[in-house]
């Protein structure tokens, strides 16, 4: 029985939004950002100055994340409130546009923006980045392939991105959309090995396509700095329960395929494109999607595929001390997702007579709310 500890860190996206209007702060956001420095040494930038992102250290214990990131939520939302800000975890800021971003001065990012253009500043999004150690860093690419038919899921339950620039958008995970106009996104290929990937890489990186992997913005990927498979897909999530639950099933679905080499195996392109129509079925319907099933040749629902995906890591969730965590996406199901939670509250404020943009501030205050309580 492997004892490897499969160690993880989570990183978070998050928006601040002005506390008074809901809306993308006014002016200059400098004095939060060195004041977040100060109290967070750990916080980083995002491509706009109206986002901050966090991380945890390597960890092996589900309530070591919870205190450290419960921590850093914590302290940022004090630190945005003498800022007259309120921070946001979520896929999309309900009410942000696109126009009235200013972009971040660090260096990757302008040259991001300059390659990228238009593509790269509608990308006013954030996500949710799950880091797991595997035991032999050699076998991440065999990892990365078995491992495409569960992100679906993983996206489902963390969809946190109903509206786009003031508007609903009629889907739950709407993030994708935005993030899939930027090239080298969305699922990697299927590599028949690891030399495959490292070829890809290294003609990308000759042609002067990429600098280096870390452009690479699958939805998976192998870290170029750490021993680690990356997982990417998932929305930021309001809820601190909702990205450790991410964060659990991530770690045991890694730690099944280790175990089970056979799970998965000989993916091909029709895996491939059935991945592909679950992954839309997720982004549209959420938790409430019905997931085509390759084996099976036909579509379940999400709660029915969720069970068989959990029987499947009972095993790795007893091991690494996950079980609570990875129960928490059927409280996911039965609750409502970040999204569903989103539009009740712009309903609800709707069915008060408020006009559009009031509706959609009282989602803003329901992220507002979750996503330190």
């Amino acid at each position: 029985m492997s004892t490897h500890p499969y160690s993880f860190g989570i990183e978070e996206e998050y928006f601040l939004a002005d506390a008074e209007t809901r809306d993308t702060p006014r002016g200059d956001l400098a004095a939060f950002h060195a004041q977040a420095k100060e109290s967070l040494p750990e916080t980083g930038r995002e491509l706009v100055a109206a986002q901050i992102e966090v991380c945890t250290p390597p960890l092996t214990v589900m309530n070591e994340a919870r205190d450290n990131l419960g921590g850093q939520r914590a302290r940022l939302a004090d630190v945005a409130r003498n800022h007259g800000l309120m921070l946001l975890s979520c896929g999309t800021q309900p009410l942000a546009r696109r126009r009235s971003q200013t972009a971040s001065d660090g260096e990757r990012y302008q040259e991001i923006l300059s390659d990228l253009g238009m593509a790269a500043r509608r990308a006013l999004i954030s996500g949710m980045h799950v880091h797991v150690e595997v035991p032999d860093p050699d076998a991440r690419i065999d990892l990365m392939n078995r491992l495409l038919p569960f992100q679906p899921m993983l996206l489902a339950l963390s969809a946190s991105s109903p509206f786009w620039q003031g508007e609903a958008t009629g889907m739950q995970a709407y993030r994708l959309c935005i993030f899939g106009e930027m090239p080298r996104t969305g699922f990697p290929e299927i590599f028949a090995d690891a030399a495959a990937h490292d070829r890809l890489v290294t003609i990308m990186t000759r042609a002067g396509a990429i600098a280096d992997a870390s452009y690479l913005w699958w939805s998976l990927r192998p870290s170029i700095k750490f021993p680690t498979l990356e997982l990417r897909i998932a929305d930021a999530c309001t809820r601190i329960d909702d990205s450790l639950c991410l964060a659990a099933l991530f770690r045991c679905l890694v730690r099944l395929c280790v175990r089970r080499p056979d799970l998965n195996a000989g993916l091909d392109g029709v895996s491939r494109a059935l991945a592909s129509e679950n992954l839309w079925r997720a982004q549209r319907d959420g938790v409430r999607a019905e997931l085509i099933d390759e084996a099976r040749g036909n579509a379940v629902p999400f709660a029915q595929a969720l069970d068989s995906v959990l029987d499947l890591i009972t095993e790795d969730a007893q091991a690494l001390g996950c079980e609570r965590d990875v129960a928490r996406a059927r409280a996911i199901v039965a609750e409502g997702t970040s999204a569903d939670r989103q539009i009740a509250a712009a309903d609800a404020a709707r069915a008060e007579g408020r006009d559009e943009r009031t509706a959609l501030a009282a989602a803003v205050d329901w992220i507002a709310g979750a996503v330190v309580s």
